[in-house]
């Protein structure tokens, strides 16, 4: 009882020093809103007349192009926060902090889970502060679709959070994830359904494009929420968003092992 005490308590403190680190930066929260709104007001409003979104499942009639495009611009939101979170471990690693994180006496997969907790409590802050302010705009999910769409949410921010994890293992110094970050975030989220259904760009893009988005695991987060939002349960997504999480966190906390992973790999080369 005493060790897991210990745990708990170790757990807790990442989370209130992430939580507490986000509150300190005001401007974090208005800068995750402002990528998606933008969207929503500027690009989903100039061409909702230019992309005509047929009767599909999880929908029983036509709706416009910014409701469609709702569920993709949450998860967009996930995505940069995931992604950010990652930004956070690098810059810990290098200013030692993640060092003495990895010290203390507790498994690292616990530690690394409870960094992973922390970018999902605050991925869904800004994820819900986005669809208030949306609403504002009279875009909105059903009114029930506010709390069924919580699940795929949280699973959705832990696949993202975690591929984050294993991505920030791999990079050295804090300059590098600027250019890793273009090779990450812009494909991940243009090469899937967040925009645009993957019908039409099977029927307007070449097979590569389209087989691209399909192995493209941001692609069924968006269909988890997406369906999730309106009731329903999309099974193949949830599959996927569940085997991708494993394997992304099982090699994140291989990599973070000095003694087999990549950042011990890195260690021992020259700076």
């Amino acid at each position: 009882m005493t060790g897991m005490g210990h745990a708990l308590g170790a757990a807790g403190a990442i989370v209130r020093r992430e939580l507490r680190r986000f509150v300190e930066q005001r401007s974090r929260l208005a800068s995750a809103l402002v990528r998606p709104l933008l969207w929503l007001m500027v690009f989903a409003a100039g061409f909702q007349n230019v992309f005509g979104v047929s009767i599909i499942p999880p929908y029983q009639t036509y709706v416009t192009y910014q409701v469609y495009v709702l569920p993709g611009l949450a998860a967009m939101v996930l995505l940069f926060n995931g992604m950010q979170s990652s930004l956070s471990l690098v810059y810990d690693r290098e200013m030692g902090m993640m060092r003495l994180l990895l010290t203390a006496p507790l498994p690292r997969w616990w530690l690394l889970l409870a960094k992973l907790a922390a970018g999902v409590a605050l991925s869904l802050v800004q994820v819900y502060a986005f669809l208030g302010v949306a609403a504002l705009f009279d875009v909105r999910l059903p009114a029930l679709g506010y709390l069924t769409v919580l699940p795929a949410l949280v699973l959705a921010a832990l696949m993202l959070g975690a591929i984050g994890l294993l991505l920030s293992a791999t990079i050295r110094q804090l300059e590098n994830f600027a250019g890793a970050m273009n090779f990450v975030i812009f494909p991940m989220f243009f090469l899937s359904s967040a925009l645009y259904p993957l019908w039409k760009i099977a029927e307007a893009a070449a097979a590569p494009v389209h087989y691209l988005c399909l192995v493209n695991p941001f692609t069924y987060a968006v269909e988890l929420i997406r369906f999730a939002a309106y009731g329903e349960v999309a099974p193949v997504a949830l599959g996927v968003v569940l085997g991708v999480t494993a394997v992304a966190f099982a090699l994140a906390c291989r990599a973070y092992d000095p003694q087999r992973g990549l950042l011990g790999r890195a260690r021992a080369q020259p700076a």
